[in-house]
């Protein structure tokens, strides 16, 4: 029963549901949130939306998590200087938030800590509020790197720092 509810969330879960959830506004909010913080550490975040899997996905089992690496490659995050890519990656049907991180930030961070940033983000998320959760999520985020792997002085954006929706 419970991979039938989920079909039927990913199915009725559309692009225009997510852009409802995130506005415009919403999404300019979360750019500047991302570069703001970026002038603090020396990571490179994005964040993708996507408010359902491709239904061939779920018919297989597909996990959030899964989906995630699968962007973090196809969005090449991975190809950064200090290897510092950071991906939020938001499943809306499921209500899921998961980070993967390249190894120059991953080695310095502890599961727990990011954990503790999605679960953030998704109990804003269980009430409806969408961009303070994701606003929220993003400054636990830049305090956290800030920490880890502070700024050192000017250097390029590698990264686009715009939320992307699928």
């Amino acid at each position: 029963m419970n991979k039938l509810k989920r079909f039927w969330r990913h199915l009725t879960t559309t692009r225009a549901s997510g852009q409802r959830a995130f506005p415009r506004k919403v999404l300019d909010e979360i750019q500047k949130t991302i570069a703001q913080g970026e002038t603090l550490h020396r990571a490179e975040v994005r964040m993708i939306i996507e408010p359902a899997l491709p239904l061939g996905d779920i018919l297989d089992g597909m996990h959030p998590r899964a989906r995630a690496r699968e962007l973090f490659s196809d969005y090449r995050l991975w190809d950064t200087e200090e290897n510092s890519g950071v991906l939020i990656y938001l499943d809306l049907a499921d209500h899921q938030v998961e980070i993967i991180a390249d190894r120059g930030v991953g080695r310095l961070v502890q599961a727990g800590e990011w954990q503790a940033i999605c679960e953030t983000m998704i109990r804003q998320l269980q009430r409806g509020a969408y961009r303070d959760g994701a606003i929220a999520a993003l400054e636990q985020l830049n305090a956290l790197l800030h920490m880890k792997l502070p700024a050192n002085g000017q250097r390029p954006n590698q990264l686009s720092d715009k939320p992307i929706i699928l």
